[in-house]
């Protein structure tokens, strides 16, 4: 089958034989840099030179307000970002105080925008950070033991320090065992102001009643929204990656003991967080005299330095 062509090969001109012929002589390397393009970008190339051409034809060589530097711009967009409760009126103000004198319609035009119902909002960040030291978070994960079975983990931990200040094992959790968790974590008052949790239906009438006797209000996640409860999801991690992942627990007893082991004697007293400026959630205090001492946690799993006395 022979192909033929649909359209008619160009005809070239005298004229066009002479311009190439020129051309290869004057520019050896032409065709290296011959592209072929469709006609759309030739239009769209059009448009752009045009607007560039009217652009700087229409430009005023003096006079007008001068141009909205690219500084002043980012910082209207991060300072209205960053307090959505603010009006142009008060991000002009605070931009006077940083040396920018600028008008208030420029501050509307770059401004970010929020919704009516989100300028009195806050957010989650901004919540725990303003609630740290009075709030405190739960969570559960799961560790499978020898035989198969699935052991629940219920956590307790503080947001101020990342103290882990209560933790259980169970192979059966119920409402009434969790709820009893609330007392064996909180026994002598030092209950927080409020508890973060998740929608788990585990968290039942019987929890919330006890946490209404102890004076807790509940703050609750969104449904599907972990990240609303990261720092207990970071230290669950924690605990896999560091604990759990390494071990095989025979049962609830052994699981237990294990994580009491790496709680106590590593996680709060002697593990550096990056979130604390590298101290513990137990202060631990810089030693500078004496020999370093090693001790082995979990069999060697972690080690806890010191200096001796």
């Amino acid at each position: 089958m022979v192909m033929q062509r649909s359209i008619k090969k160009a005809k070239l001109e005298d004229s066009d034989r002479v311009f190439w012929i020129l051309l290869s002589r004057i520019w050896e390397d032409w065709s290296q840099h011959l592209t072929i393009v469709k006609p759309e970008t030739v239009i769209r190339w059009h448009k752009q030179g045009f607007a560039y051409y009217w652009k700087r034809k229409s430009r005023s060589p003096s006079g007008g307000r001068p141009p909205t530097s690219d500084e002043v711009i980012d910082l209207i967009r991060k300072i209205s970002t960053e307090n959505s409760t603010w009006g142009s009126p008060r991000i002009r103000n605070e931009l006077r105080k940083l040396g920018h004198d600028i008008a208030k319609s420029t501050v509307e035009t770059y401004m970010i925008k929020h919704e009516d119902d989100d300028r009195a909002r806050q957010t989650w960040r901004t919540f725990i950070k303003n609630h740290m030291d009075v709030s405190a978070a739960c969570d559960f994960f799961t560790v499978p033991s020898l035989t198969f079975k699935v052991l629940y983990v219920f956590v307790i931990m503080s947001h101020d320090r990342r103290k882990i200040l209560h933790f259980n094992v169970t192979k059966n959790p119920t409402a009434e065992w969790t709820a009893q968790q609330m007392l064996e974590a909180f026994p002598c008052g030092e209950e927080p102001r409020f508890l973060h949790r998740d929608r788990d239906a585990i968290y039942g009438e019987v929890f919330r009643n006890k946490l209404k006797a102890l004076g807790i209000e509940e703050v609750i996640s969104a449904p599907k929204s972990p990240w609303q409860n990261a720092y207990c999801e970071r230290i669950i991690g924690t605990l896999r990656r560091e604990c759990t992942d390494h071990i095989i627990p025979l049962g609830e007893q052994h699981l237990k003991r294990i994580l009491r082991e790496y709680v106590g004697s590593y996680y709060n007293t002697n593990r550096c967080h990056l979130s604390l400026d590298g101290d513990a959630p137990i202060h631990r205090p810089t030693e500078s005299i004496g020999e370093i001492m090693t001790t082995p946690v979990l069999g060697g799993l972690h080690h806890c330095y010191h200096r001796a006395a």
